[in-house]
């Protein structure tokens, strides 16, 4: 009832979106001799501020045409290398024709995105600053409420399967980084594939951010699901995907609703930047106004995740922490992270992370408890929150220069040097004993 409720109601509020729109352009208009008052614009840039948050969105595109080799402007095709239901394997393919591309052989990099509400495209960034030097493939989740009932369930084990596919179908020398809450499923994937010495075991894996053991500093989002039980969950926040979807029928939790819990979180930040926008507009600085709309456009393209996986999420990862205890059954098999000992591993955490701890990502270097320390690497990020340590001038200019490093200290593969960057001596990845990275 509530998801139909919402649907009626973001119809209404985007047909009154796109009346405040056009009463904007009015107010605007030269042609319009109230467009002469004075207080006409400051009225118009209202309107265009509410027409913008009340607009619908459905999945952005990744939008990334050409990134630059060397200097020089190399085409990017963006293409589909693997379908499944739930999910599809992208790659973007640096044009090998191009002169640019002649005798390179950069490392294989599978970036692992969230299925947590936004869709892969909040790592645009991550990918446009990879993409020089790699060749990068990325997991484009799908959103549940486009999959029919017919197609089945999705869970957490799901996911991990999901994983093991894709980087069979890359194949052997691949890299792998998964940011923020497929941290998880990524670290199981591997400890699988280490196990069974699988041919497309990973080179390395690179955990941003991740939840992999929420007892170390725990966050509000961690307090969250703790302090109600698992049955709150279930009956409070999934619901059933109304008609007119080709999901309808199937329960998820609504992206509506995890828009809304991202919102809540840092409401008074997200009130202030649009306060800003409206300046801006005001003021004719349209540059800034826009940076603002393109990450508003962006925040709030939401999707749904399938009940399955969200509820076993809450339960296996937040509530009862059954990677981090030795208690995950993966389809029968326990998992046990001990069984990592091919793949190195870099874990990068955020100093002002409010949504996974100082010390969550980082556990997963002491589970591999087999593996060598010269295989395990860290890196505190000074300074950047969750959304910087993958997004943003910090992950540009401090963040991705160690984990493109790390990634070359364990390719056998690669022979394309690295771009020179300049890592500031404080940016230098933390020291764990035994471990730091030189």
């Amino acid at each position: 009832m509530l998801y139909t409720a919402y649907e009626y109601q973001r119809a209404w509020l985007a047909s009154v979106g796109s009346l405040a729109q056009s009463g904007s352009r009015w107010l605007l208009s030269p042609a319009n001799p109230m467009s002469y008052v004075s207080s006409s614009p400051i009225i118009a840039r209202a309107l265009e501020v509410f027409a913008h948050a009340s607009s619908t969105r459905g999945k952005p595109s990744f939008g990334l045409d050409h990134t630059l080799v060397d200097g020089q402007q190399v085409p990017i095709i963006e293409e589909t290398v693997y379908e499944r239901p739930f999910g599809t394997l992208l790659r973007f393919r640096r044009d090998p024709d191009h002169p640019a591309m002649a005798g390179r052989q950069d490392p294989l990099l599978l970036i692992v995105a969230p299925i947590s509400g936004h869709y892969a495209t909040l790592l645009r960034g991550t990918v446009e600053r990879l993409l020089p030097d790699h060749d990068v493939f990325i997991t484009d989740w799908a959103d549940a409420r486009a999959v029919p009932l017919s197609e089945g369930k999705f869970d957490l084990n799901d996911y991990v399967d999901y994983l093991i596919d894709f980087l069979d179908v890359i194949g052997p020398g691949t890299h792998m980084l998964a940011v923020c809450q497929p941290t998880v499923p990524a670290y199981v994937a591997v400890a699988l594939m280490n196990a069974e010495k699988h041919r497309a075991t990973p080179l390395t894996l690179t955990m941003m951010g991740g939840p992999l053991d929420t007892r170390e500093a725990p966050t509000s989002v961690d307090d969250l699901a703790m302090e109600r039980p698992f049955a709150w969950f279930e009956q409070n926040v999934v619901m059933k995907v109304p008609a007119g979807h080709p999901g309808a029928g199937r329960k998820v939790y609504p992206g509506f609703l995890q828009l809304a819990g991202f919102l809540s979180m840092n409401l008074a930040n997200h009130m202030k930047s649009h306060w800003e926008m409206f300046k801006h507009l005001v003021d004719g600085e349209d540059v800034e106004a826009d940076a603002t709309k393109a990450f508003y456009e962006e925040y709030r393209s939401v999707c749904d995740m399938t009940a399955e996986f969200y509820l076993q999420t809450i339960d296996w990862v937040f509530q009862r922490q059954l990677l981090a205890r030795g208690e995950f059954v993966h389809q029968g098999k326990l998992v046990d992270p001990a069984s990592i000992t091919r793949t190195a591993l870099l874990a990068i955490e955020g100093e002002r992370d409010d949504i996974s701890g100082i010390g969550q990502t980082r556990a997963g270097l002491s589970l591999a408890s087999k593996l060598p320390d010269e295989m395990k690497h860290y890196h505190l990020a000074m300074g950047a929150g969750h959304y910087g340590i993958f997004n943003g001038r910090r992950w540009r200019e401090q963040i991705a220069p160690v984990m493109e490093r790390f990634i070359r200290d364990h390719d056998s593969q690669s022979i394309t040097p690295l771009r020179p960057v300049h890592i500031e001596e404080h940016l230098e990845p933390a020291v764990v004993p035994g471990v730091e990275l030189a």
